[in-house]
């Protein structure tokens, strides 16, 4: 099982280029079900949960070509169609979910298994559930399997999601782009993959249209074209770099990102400190000599401060001078990086669901666990301005987001290396 080293402290410097998004290319990808005809997806970041998806399209039927080292899929319909889902490609990716609405909307039934990914809450699958089950979808779950079918096809419906959620806006939208009639989703999610998703599909031929800041109409129709399609960039990957370049007075240019969509994260550091200066596509991030402390900073949905970069925050708070309050009100289980950080000397505190952080410069290395994705990019910011060595364990959670993070970091100047 590959670990990290790394040796701190380390101050970066330089430019990195950001990647495709993880989290707009796995609903696009699932939305490949609804196409008979060949779609093209660019830009696709090599990183693990794209690969399981792509596995999870050809155990369904999908036949996938491959260009430019995988970042452009080619995929197209297969002789035979499948609508089984199962556990071993799902199990590790939250995602797999996402085949649900597509596979109900073209072969009128799904079984799919319940999804796994990162361990940071329950994130139940109900809301989903219940919004398609409102297109005329019938369900059943045995022995972690949904069981779903719809055997007059899907009806276009008026749809109020009970609670704001990513991946039930995604799952509806997929579902009632070929449902008879007109479908009405409210309370939707608009995070910029949201849009992407919804920009994919309207490219595609899908009557889709925003008309209002949460309300999505979406008439139904028989079929969808081809279509060649590069997807949007990483905002949290480019948010991380961001942090990153606060940590240790560095000075750093994010290539290849609109800026606009990291607003909220911008404006924040801008608050520590930082100096951010933005052309066209380029961001320039300088850190601050000392970092100012946050008195409360609560996550939300977007446009609010997303739960994704919690994790990068609080390790820059923990270098802050002064004390700060960050509240989760996205996932119940998101502090498992806590008692990491504590082992490198941040001062934390856990309080429900508020972490308080004294900020500290004497962090120093040890041996550290991974336990999701947003937790282990925290892990590596801490190591590297931590004073010695430090192990990182388990960065297959890395692996799941991030491209080839250890590169892209030895390039601005953090002495990493992967071993296993």
């Amino acid at each position: 099982m590959d670990k990290f080293k790394i040796y701190g402290p380390s101050r970066i410097s330089g430019e990195v280029s950001i990647s495709g998004s993880k989290n707009s290319a796995l609903p696009i990808l699932a939305a490949t079900i609804l196409f008979d005809k060949e779609v093209t997806i660019k830009n696709l970041p090599r990183v693990r949960d794209i690969d399981t998806m792509l596995n999870l399209l050809k155990s369904l039927g999908s036949k996938i070509k491959f260009k430019n080292n995988k970042k452009i899929a080619i995929i197209s319909k297969g002789i035979k169609n499948k609508f089984f889902a199962p556990y071993s490609l799902v199990k590790t990716m939250r995602a797999g979910i996402l085949v649900l609405g597509p596979l109900l909307a073209k072969l009128k039934k799904a079984k799919v298994s319940s999804p796994g990914g990162c361990s940071i809450g329950v994130r139940p699958i109900d809301i989903h559930l219940k919004a398609i089950s409102k297109l005329g979808v019938k369900f059943q779950i045995v022995k972690g399997y949904v069981y779903a079918s719809a055997n007059k096809g899907l009806t276009g419906s008026k749809i109020k999601l009970s609670k704001i959620s990513v991946g039930a806006t995604e799952n509806v939208i997929l579902a009632a782009c070929l449902a008879k009639g007109i479908t009405t989703i409210s309370n939707c999610a608009i995070e910029p993959e949201i849009k992407d998703l919804t920009s994919f599909l309207k490219i595609g031929g899908a009557n889709i249209k925003w008309v209002g800041k949460r309300t999505l109409r979406i008439e139904g129709v028989k079929t969808l074209k081809s279509i060649n399609y590069s997807i949007m960039n990483d905002r949290i990957e480019a948010g991380t770099f961001c942090v990153a370049a606060c940590l240790n007075e560095g000075n750093l240019k994010i290539k290849n990102f609109d800026p606009k969509i990291i607003n909220t994260e911008l404006n924040l550091l801008k608050k520590i400190g930082a100096k951010i200066q933005i052309n066209n596509h380029t961001i320039e991030v300088i850190g601050p000599k000392k970092i100012k402390s946050l008195d409360f900073l609560k996550t939300g949905e977007y446009p609010h401060f997303p739960t994704d970069m919690q994790a990068q925050f609080m390790v820059l708070l923990a270098k802050a001078n002064g004390k700060s309050v960050i509240q989760e009100n996205i996932f119940e289980n998101r502090f498992m990086h806590v008692p990491e950080l504590r082992r490198l000397g941040a001062k934390i505190n856990i309080k429900g669901n508020k972490a308080i952080i004294e900020g500290s410069n004497n962090l120093e290395g040890a041996e550290l666990m991974s336990s999701d994705l947003r937790a282990s990019v925290a892990l590596v910011l801490a190591a590297f301005i931590a004073k010695g060595t430090s192990i990182i364990n388990r960065v297959y959670h890395l692996d799941r987001g991030y491209e080839k993070i250890e590169n892209k970091l030895k390039k601005i100047g953090v002495k990493i290396k992967r071993i296993s």
